[in-house]
C-alpha cells in the first residue's frame, strides 16, 4: 500500500491501486464511500443507501479533501483518505451534530466511475 501526506495535511493511502480510467479534473466521477471520524464512528455511507455518490472532480461541489484525494485515482482503486479540518467542514458542525467542528475525517473511497466532460 502507498501512503503519502501532502503538504496541507491530507493523507492518501491507496489500498488497491486500480486499472481503469483515471479521475482527473473536470470529469464526473462515481464513487461508493464510508466516512468516518477519527474514533471510527460512522457519520456517512454510500453503501448503506444502495447508492453510489457522483460529483465533478476538482469543481468544488464536494469538500476540499475529496476533490485532491480522488484526483489520480483509476476505476476499480480503493483509497483511504484522512481529510484535517482545514481540507473538511473546518470550524463548522455538520449533519446534526454528526461531524463535530474542527473533525479529521476519514473515508474509504472506492473509483466505480469516470466520465471525461
Amino acid at each position: 500500500m502507498e501512503n503519502k501526506t501532502l503538504e496541507n495535511g491530507l493523507q492518501i493511502t491507496d489500498e488497491i491501486v486500480g486499472t481503469g480510467a483515471e479521475a482527473t479534473a473536470g470529469s464526473t466521477v462515481s464513487v461508493n464511500y464510508v466516512g468516518t471520524l477519527e474514533n471510527g464512528k460512522k457519520f456517512d455511507s454510500s453503501y448503506d443507501r444502495n447508492q453510489p455518490f457522483s460529483f465533478v472532480l476538482g469543481a468544488g461541489q464536494v469538500i476540499k479533501g475529496w476533490d485532491e484525494g480522488v484526483a489520480g485515482m483509476k476505476i476499480g482503486g480503493k483509497r483511504k483518505l484522512i481529510i484535517p479540518p482545514a481540507l473538511a467542514y473546518g470550524n463548522q458542525d455538520m449533519g446534526n451534530g454528526l461531524i463535530p467542528a474542527n473533525s479529521t475525517l476519514v473515508f474509504e473511497v472506492e473509483l466505480l466511475g469516470v466520465q471525461s466532460q
